[in-house]
């Protein structure tokens, strides 16, 4: 649906085949998408695309107040093979990997005024780091990254978030055929910062996609991202780890959506919550996996894992699994929400170890799965004193 045919919906149904109008969206494969901002409805926050979000805290993002006076600061390492650029949204490759699916989305993509474009080409890149500043504590602003790589390529990439402020952005990665991209991005903002993102992952035929995310920080973050094959053959891997404290607002929107044959997906993430006051320490995960029609021999399987290590704490996960087809190979999806598991805590502590200590063993245990994941020794170093950080607020 382009622009111009959203402009002839009737009032009604305009936003509504994104969950935002009175008509709710029957399959996934429906969602509306348009790079034009007025054509979704400005959410009132029983929509269910916004259901989980607290509106009031996304300064103006969603209903067209904020007023994107600020830049957000992107940096790249210097590395063989990689070639950064900054372009204007009229760029034939800006666009490419996805168009944006809900309000927010749209408002970054007609708010920013270059977007930085990295290239990756050769066979095994050394690692690169792109980094994304905050515009500053009471400053709001709009981004746009494109990670792309060519054919057959073999590249890392770490991509931080660090800052202050508030921030509204797109990032797209486009996989080349028979690439191969490990991917690790980091939320690491300030306590005052909002982030509202979009990804957007384009997987060309046998290309392999590893994403890893890490989110810590920040008042308030909200990350949608979309996995789209370019071709038969993609295989990728979404892996995230996130941790919350009291006051913060975590939310985590997946949809892989499979609509060629033969490709793989795997999703796994793990949040941990906690909170020393009343305030409210809230996850929310929602995990949509679409198996078109034409997907024949589709493997894929979602797991989403919350662990509550404190009163006043929410976490809500919701797993979706829609198949069109039935030549698949393998379709399944998971979601578990609790408190430690007293079994391992007696066994460690059956064993002379502390209570304290246990409780910490059995959070590393928990994070290990994702944080394997990260091959970068230095990168993972951080982020396990990160979270090992998280622990000391509480004595865990």
């Amino acid at each position: 649906m382009t622009t111009s045919d959203v402009a002839g919906l009737a009032p009604e149904l305009k936003g509504a085949k994104e969950g935002q109008g009175e008509v709710p969206i029957a399959s996934a494969g429906e969602r509306f998408q348009s790079f034009d901002v007025e054509a979704f409805e400005v959410p009132g926050g029983r929509e269910e695309n916004w259901r989980f979000t607290p509106l009031r805290r996304l300064k103006g993002l969603h209903d067209g107040s904020a007023a994107f006076e600020g830049t957000a600061p992107v940096s790249v390492t210097e590395a063989a093979g990689v070639t950064v650029e900054k372009v204007g949204r009229d760029d034939a490759r800006i666009g490419e990997g996805g168009v944006p699916f809900d309000r927010v989305a749209a408002a970054a993509w007609s708010g920013f005024g270059e977007a930085t474009l990295v290239t990756l080409d050769g066979e095994k890149l050394d690692p690169v780091t792109v980094t994304v500043d905050g515009p500053g504590e009471g400053v709001t602003a709009a981004g746009h990254l494109h990670i792309r790589t060519t054919p057959h390529t073999q590249a890392t990439v770490v991509v931080v978030h660090r800052g202050s402020g508030v921030l509204a952005d797109n990032t797209e990665v486009v996989l080349g055929d028979g690439s191969q991209l490990t991917l690790v991005v980091t939320e690491e903002w300030a306590d005052d910062a909002v982030h509202v993102g979009a990804e957007h992952y384009s997987i060309g035929r046998d290309a392999t996609l590893r994403a890893t995310t890490v989110q810590l920080g920040g008042d308030l973050v909200r990350v949608s991202s979309t996995v789209r094959y370019a071709g038969p053959g993609g295989d990728a891997e979404l892996v995230g780890l996130g941790f919350t404290d009291a006051g913060q607002h975590l939310e985590q929107r997946l949809l892989v959506d499979h609509a060629v044959p033969n490709c793989k997906s795997n999703v796994l993430y793990k949040n941990a919550l906690q909170s020393l006051t009343k305030d409210s320490s809230h996850v929310v995960w929602i995990g949509d996996v679409l198996i078109r029609a034409a997907a024949e021999n589709t493997e894929t399987f979602e797991f989403n894992r919350n662990l509550v290590l404190t009163e006043h704490c929410r976490a809500d996960s919701v797993p979706n699994l829609e198949i069109e087809t039935g030549e698949i190979v393998s379709a399944g999806h998971a979601s578990a929400t609790g408190r430690f598991d007293d079994e391992q805590l007696f066994y460690l502590r059956s064993r002379g170890i502390p209570e304290d200590q246990a409780r910490r063993l059995v959070v590393r245990g928990f994070f290990g799965e994702v944080l394997n994941k990260i091959t970068l020794p230095e990168l993972k170093e951080r982020l396990e004193a990160a979270v090992e950080a998280e622990l000391a607020l509480t004595g865990v």
